[in-house]
């Protein structure tokens, strides 16, 4: 029983996990970090605005170029969306946005090149900032709603970001069981925390499962690798 036990997991885990860490491993391997530069530059832009914006006469400038508030016009905040990815939180240890940058942007990378990367994040975070005026409209009495408080708050970071694309690449490599539970951690999230963050983690979610169903109808042979080839570090398609 306990053989068979074993087997099973190792054959779930290889159906689950096995294109994704052959890709990330043989990538790695023959690539190294030349693998992920945007993911390094990345890491860079946002351990330098964390600097600067912990001095006395940074703050304000980096507030500037990446702050977002639902309060600030439309036109502000699409402008300042792009910088707004590599803008730690203030309230949040900068080590945890840098962590996730590093591991999520990082297989992301590998796994579906830089610039879907980017675009993809993208679409995650502005889904955000969409939901939260829209949320605000809508006022804390809806169950889809937010309080007035919530105009003011700073919306930066790369968490929207990361959730989106944790869900992109799932989907991409068939780790079917590994996003479903990144969707539960996210509701799970909001049922025990209801605020702003995880409301927009919802809506970063929703937005890239359109874009997956919109792959999936129109782009099917592309949307969906298969195994990687060994050696290589690249899949059969996509």
């Amino acid at each position: 029983m306990t053989a068979w036990t074993t087997a099973s997991l190792w054959r779930f885990a290889r159906r689950e996990w096995g294109p994704l860490f052959w890709t990330i491993r043989d990538t790695l391997v023959h690539e190294k970090w030349r693998a992920v530069p945007m993911t390094i530059g990345a890491v860079c832009l946002t351990s330098v605005f964390q600097i600067v914006q912990n001095t006395s006469w940074g703050f304000q400038p980096v507030q500037n170029l990446g702050s977002v508030k639902a309060v600030d016009p439309l036109w502000l905040a699409l402008l300042r969306t792009p910088l707004s990815l590599f803008v730690p939180a203030l309230d949040l240890p900068v080590w945890g946005a840098l962590a996730q940058i590093l591991l999520v942007f990082g297989i992301s990378e590998i796994c579906i090149g830089w610039w879907r990367t980017l675009l993809i994040g993208y679409v995650a975070t502005l889904a955000g900032t969409t939901y939260a005026r829209i949320g605000l409209s809508l006022g804390p009495e809806h169950p889809f709603g937010l309080p007035v408080s919530d105009r003011i708050v700073n919306d930066t970071g790369p968490s929207a970001a990361v959730v989106g694309l944790a869900i992109y690449v799932c989907w991409r490599y068939r780790a079917y069981l590994t996003g479903a539970l990144v969707i539960a951690a996210m509701i799970g999230e909001v049922l025990v925390k209801d605020n702003l963050a995880g409301k927009e983690h919802l809506a970063a979610i929703a937005a890239v499962m359109a874009v997956c169903v919109v792959r999936a109808r129109w782009a099917p042979a592309r949307s969906r690798p298969q195994a990687p080839l060994r050696g290589t570090g690249r899949t059969v398609s996509g």
